[in-house]
């Protein structure tokens, strides 16, 4: 059972967004691997920009510098 786990930061993602990631690493495995899509697991975390970090500086930081 392929188990995927995706990390991405809470800044506006859609529940659309988050079917179509779903999706596609379901059939990434599928098509690569040749993983039953029945029997894969896709979990999505949603981080807040305080709890994640890039370089040293929490990327709340970086992003009103505009990077």
């Amino acid at each position: 059972m392929p188990y995927v786990n995706i990390k991405i930061t809470n800044e506006g993602v859609t529940s659309e967004q988050k079917k179509q990631l779903i999706e596609g690493a379901t059939n990434l495995l599928r098509d690569v691997l040749g993983k039953n899509p029945q029997t894969t697991v896709v979990v999505i975390d949603e981080v807040e920009t305080d709890n994640w970090g890039i370089g040293g500086e929490q990327v709340t930081d970086r992003r009103k510098r505009g990077q």
